[in-house]
C-alpha cells in the first residue's frame, strides 16, 4: 500500500476533520448562552467578512515541506469559498466549499465538492430550513430538528472548518457547543505567545479544539484572525508563518506529550512487589493450545513463576484471572508509530511493533518518552526508511538524490544501532537498490520495501530483497505496463486489473518460485487491501463490523465511506474480484511455504485483530495465528528469548481476555487487561479517552 494511513488518513485527515463525540448529544442541538439558557436563532444568511488580519492562503506542510495550499475567497455577498489541497508521496485531497454563516457564526449552509486522498468523489451539503438542519455526505442522508443553533462539522473538508468552529467557541459561555450529526464540541485555550513573521512580533495563542473523540487538534489564532492548526509533523500555516514551522510543530508535540502524559498517569498501574495474576489459563504458543488453570507472577518487568491457580503468598498484588485467557504480547508488524496509536496498540494488547517508517526524530523522541514511561506505548523497533527525491517523493525518514546519498543513508541508520533493516520506497531509483542492499547486509541490516517505481518484484528479489511490503506491490508487476508510474494512485486504481490475472501463470510462478528459492518474505497488509477494495459509501466496512458501535461519530462516518472512487457498477466487481485475487495469492504463498508478517498499516489496535482474521480464510487456525503472531514475530526481530511467550525471565507482555482465542479469535476483542513491560493497563479506562465505548469491565485487583 503506501506511507500508511496513520499519517495520511489519520494523521493528516485529522487536522483537517475534527471530530464528534461518541454519542448523540442527547436531544436536539442547542448553543447555551451567557446565561446558561439555549437561544433560538432564525437560520438567516448574512455578509461575513474576514476577521482582520487573518490571511487569505494557508500553505500545508510536512516536516517542513509544502505540499498544498487552502485559499479563501470571501465574496461580495458574505458567502465564504475555500480550495483546499495537497499532495505527498503522490496523493491527497482536493475540495472545493461554500459556506454561508449566520450572525453568530454558525454555518447556514455549506457545500463541498472534490475527492478524497484514495480518490473517493466528495459531494457533501448541508443546509438549515425552516428549522430543520438537512445534510448530505457519503455515508447517506441525515436531519435534525433544532431548538438552536448547532455547528455541523463536515466529514471532509478543509482545515478552516476549525477557524469557524472555534470562533463560535470562543464566544460561548463555557466553550463547549452541540455539533451535528451529533455530538459536542469543545475549545479550551491553552497559552499565549510569540512569534516573528518578517521580523515582526506576532502574539499568537494556541487552543485545543476537541470534543470526546480520538485526538484534539491544536489551532492557533491572532486574535479572532485564524493562523492555522499544527500537529508535530504536519501542519497548515498562514502565509508568512512558514518561517516558524519547526518551532510550531515541537509545541504541538509538547502540547501532545502533556495530554498523554497525564492519561498515562491516571491509566498506567504499577505495583510495589510481586503481581499475580491468578485462576488463569495461558495460550502456549510452541504446543498453540490452552494450559491447565495456573497463576502468573511477575515482579517489576520480568515473569518471575508460574505456579499453580490458587497459590498465595503474603504482601502480592492479586487480579483476578477469573478462569479467562493469557495470551502473550502480539505483534504489529507494519506500524507508523504515533502517541495517539502507541497507547491504543497497548490497549489491543499489542505490546511489540516494527515501525516501518517515520519522522525520524519524532519517532526517536515518542520512542524516549515511552523507555521513560512518561507515557503508553508498545516496544518499537524501527526500519530505516529511505526515499528518492520526486515530485511524488514521501516526506518521512531520509530522503536522497543519489546513490551515494542512498548508500550513506544506509550507513546512517547502522550506526545509529537502533535500526534492524532498512526499508527501501517508492521514488528510491531501482538502479540504486543493489548498491544500497549491498551495504545494509555488509552492514548486518535486512532489507525490505515497496517496489520502486519503474520495475518489479522480479527485479528487486533479484536484487537482495529480504522482504516484499504490501500484497499489491508484489501483484502490480503481474497486471503493469511497461512505463507506468507507481509513484501515483495507479498503485491502488490498477488492482482494478487483478481479477483477470491468472495466478498459474508463468510470470507469477517464476516470481514465486524465485521468493521460495531466496527466502523472500511478505508483509501482505491484508486489512488495508480490504478496506481499500471493499469499503462502499453507506455501507459499513467489513473489517469494522464488529467494533463500529464503539467508536465516536466521526469515525463510524470514515468507517462508512469508500476508500476509492467506485464510480460504475464495473468498479464494484473490478475491486471485489481484485480482493479475491489477493486471497487466493497470499493462500498460494501460505502453500508454497513463503514467510508472511502480520502487519495493518492502519495503526494497528482494533484494525490489528481484523489483520489477524482475515488470515484464517486463507487457511490458518486461530491458534496458529496466535501462535504466529507473538512468539513467531519475536524471533522473526530475533527477540524470541525475551518476548512472544509467557515464561519466568521473559518481560511481562501478555493480556487477559475471558473467552478461548484458540476457539473463536473474536475472543481477542474483549481484553479487559494488558501488562506491557510489568506495566498493568486496563483498556475501560483507556478507551473513553479517545471517545471509544469499553468493551468490558476491568479485573477485579485486591493490592498487597
Amino acid at each position: 500500500m503506501d506511507r500508511n494511513l496513520m499519517s495520511v488518513r489519520a494523521a493528516l485527515m485529522s487536522l483537517a476533520a475534527f471530530s464528534l463525540a461518541a454519542c448523540d448529544s442527547g436531544g436536539a442541538p442547542g448553543s447555551r448562552g451567557a446565561d446558561g439558557d439555549v437561544r433560538s436563532l432564525p437560520p438567516q444568511r448574512v455578509e461575513v467578512s474576514a476577521p482582520e488580519g487573518e490571511a487569505t492562503r494557508y500553505v500545508v506542510l510536512v516536516g517542513g515541506t509544502a505540499i498544498g495550499a487552502t485559499e479563501l475567497t470571501w465574496n461580495e455577498d458574505g458567502t465564504l469559498s475555500i480550495f483546499h489541497e495537497f499532495r505527498n508521496n503522490g496523493r491527497g485531497p482536493t475540495y472545493n466549499e461554500e459556506i454561508a454563516l449566520d450572525p453568530y457564526g454558525y454555518p447556514v449552509s455549506w457545500t463541498i465538492e472534490g475527492a478524497t486522498t484514495f480518490g473517493n468523489a466528495v459531494d457533501e451539503a448541508f443546509a438549515i430550513e425552516d428549522g430543520v438542519a438537512r445534510w448530505r455526505d457519503s455515508t447517506g442522508e441525515g436531519e435534525a430538528e433544532l431548538t438552536g443553533p448547532a455547528m455541523y462539522v463536515p466529514q471532509n473538508a478543509s482545515p478552516y472548518q476549525a477557524a469557524i468552529a472555534a470562533r463560535v467557541l470562543m464566544a460561548d459561555a463555557d466553550g463547549v457547543i452541540d455539533a451535528l450529526p451529533g455530538g459536542e464540541l469543545r475549545l479550551t485555550q491553552i497559552e499565549d505567545f510569540g512569534v516573528a513573521i518578517d521580523g515582526e512580533p506576532v502574539q499568537l495563542t494556541s487552543w485545543a479544539l476537541s470534543g470526546a473523540s480520538q485526538n484534539p487538534s491544536y489551532i492557533l489564532t491572532d486574535g479572532a484572525a485564524f493562523m492555522g492548526v499544527v500537529s508535530p509533523g504536519f501542519a497548515v500555516l498562514a502565509e508568512g508563518l512558514e518561517s516558524q514551522d519547526a518551532e510550531l510543530r515541537a509545541l504541538a508535540a509538547e502540547y501532545g506529550a502533556r495530554r498523554y502524559e497525564d492519561i498515562q498517569a491516571r491509566t498506567a498501574h504499577r505495583y510495589d512487589g510481586p503481581v499475580r495474576v491468578a485462576n488463569v489459563r495461558v495460550f502456549d504458543p510452541q504446543t498453540e493450545a490452552l494450559t491447565d488453570p495456573v497463576s502468573v507472577v511477575f515482579e517489576g518487568e520480568r515473569i518471575t513463576a508460574i505456579k499453580a491457580a490458587d497459590a498465595t503468598a503474603d504482601s502480592e498484588t492479586v487480579i483476578d484471572g477469573a478462569g479467562g485467557v493469557l495470551v502473550p504480547g502480539l505483534f504489529e508488524m507494519h506500524a507508523h508509530l504515533g502517541e495517539s496509536s502507541a497507547a491504543l496498540n497497548i490497549a489491543a494488547g499489542v505490546t511489540s511493533v516494527r515501525d516501518m517508517g517515520n519522522n525520524n526524530e519524532v519517532l526517536s523522541a515518542l520512542i524516549e518518552r515511552m523507555e521513560a514511561g512518561d507515557v503508553a506505548g508498545p516496544r518499537v523497533f524501527p526500519s530505516g526508511f529511505i526515499e528518492g527525491r520526486s515530485p511524488y517523493n514521501s516526506n518521512n525518514g531520509i530522503l536522497v538524490g543519489t546513490v551515494e546519498e542512498a548508500v550513506a543513508a544506509v550507513r546512517t541508520y547502522a550506526e545509529a544501532g537502533d535500526f534492524h533493516q532498512i526499508k527501501i520506497y517508492n521514488s528510491t531509483s531501482p538502479d540504486w537498490a543493489p548498491a544500497l542492499i549491498e551495504e545494509a547486509h555488509r552492514l548486518g541490516l535486512r532489507v525490505s520495501g515497496h517496489i520502486p517505481a519503474f520495475t518489479d518484484a522480479d527485479a528487486m528479489i533479484a536484487a537482495g530483497y529480504d522482504e516484499l511490503t504490501h500484497i499489491n506491490q508484489l501483484m502490480l508487476g503481474w497486471v503493469l505496463e511497461e512505463g507506468e508510474d507507481t509513484r501515483t494512485l495507479l498503485r491502488l486504481t490498477a488492482l482494478k486489473r487483478l481479477p483477470e490475472l491468472n495466478l498459474e501463470s508463468e510470470a507469477v510462478q517464476s516470481t514465486i518460485d524465485a521468493m521460495v528459492e531466496r527466502g523472500v518474505a511478505i508483509d501482505p497488509t491484508f486489512a488495508i487491501h480490504e478496506a481499500l477494495l471493499l469499503s462502499r459509501n453507506g455501507e459499513v466496512s467489513p473489517g469494522s463490523v464488529d467494533y463500529i458501535d464503539h467508536l465516536p461519530v466521526s469515525s463510524q462516518r470514515s468507517a462508512r465511506s469508500a476508500w476509492a472512487a467506485i464510480e460504475s457498477e464495473a468498479d464494484d466487481i473490478a475491486y471485489r474480484g481484485a480482493f479475491e485475487q489477493i486471497t487466493a495469492a497470499l493462500a498460494m504463498l501460505r502453500e508454497r511455504g513463503i514467510f508472511m508478517v502480520p502487519g495493518t498499516d492502519l495503526g494497528g489496535g482494533l484494525t490489528y485483530h481484523r489483520e489477524l482474521e482475515l488470515y484464517q480464510i486463507i487457511g490458518m487456525e486461530p491458534a496458529e495465528i496466535l501462535a504466529w503472531a507473538s512468539l513467531g514475530m519475536a524471533d522473526y526481530l530475533g527477540a524470541g528469548d525475551e518476548l512472544g511467550s509467557i515464561d519466568p525471565g521473559k518481560y511481562a507482555d501478555f493480556f487477559l481476555i475471558p473467552g478461548d482465542p484458540t476457539a473463536d479469535l473474536k475472543a481477542i476483542k474483549t481484553i479487559a487487561m494488558v501488562v506491557a513491560n510489568g506495566v498493568v493497563y486496563f483498556p475501560e479506562e483507556i478507551y473513553p479517552e479517545f471517545g471509544i465505548r469499553p468493551f468490558i469491565e476491568a479485573p477485579a485487583v485486591r493490592e498487597g
